[in-house]
């Protein structure tokens, strides 16, 4: 009887602590990650299972396909940022090749032909599409490990999208 007790709480705890862990882990990557910018194709922003939400397709992703085809599975690149935060791809990391000061990591796995960062769906409240379907930039954050976090989407100016349009000034009052 103790064995089964004792084996429902390790097992309860466990289900408790993953996630918290997973948590905890997207929580140090937003504090202490860079900010980066990827250039991005939206796609169909509708899901009848799972509400509203966009498929994020990045440029970089896209222009790595055929090279990363034939390479690893797995691994990180090398993005170099410009004057506007935007990152571009410079090459693919390596061990022996050190970052430069203006570089950084990001993970990427080859799935089913197409390159994936980690951030491939942004999900928005019901009703929304139309806010978004100006996006053309997705925010990240990047720890030097390559870890990555989706902030948020921009719009051509790279301002951040999203947020609620500014309410009317009330009526002056009579």
């Amino acid at each position: 009887m103790m064995t089964r007790s004792a084996l429902f709480f390790a097992g309860l705890a466990l289900a408790l602590l993953v996630p918290l862990g997973l948590v905890i882990q997207k929580e140090h990557v937003l504090a202490t990650g860079e900010s980066v910018l990827l250039e991005l194709a939206p796609l169909d922003p509708r899901s009848l299972m799972q509400g509203d939400y966009m498929v994020l397709d990045y440029g970089i992703a896209r222009g790595l396909r055929e090279q990363l085809s034939q390479g690893p599975s797995s691994g990180q690149l090398v993005l170099k940022r410009d004057p506007d935060g935007v990152g571009r791809f410079v090459r693919l990391d390596t061990p022996d090749v050190p970052l430069a000061p203006d570089e950084l990591r990001l993970r990427y796995r080859v799935r089913a032909g197409f390159v994936r960062l980690g951030a491939e769906s942004f999900f928005f409240q019901e009703g929304h599409a139309e806010r978004y379907e100006r996006a053309r930039y997705a925010e990240l954050r990047a720890t030097s490990s390559g870890t990555s976090v989706l902030v948020g989407l921009r719009d051509a100016q790279r301002q951040p999208m999203g947020a609620e349009p500014p309410a009317p000034p009330p009526p002056p009052a009579p």
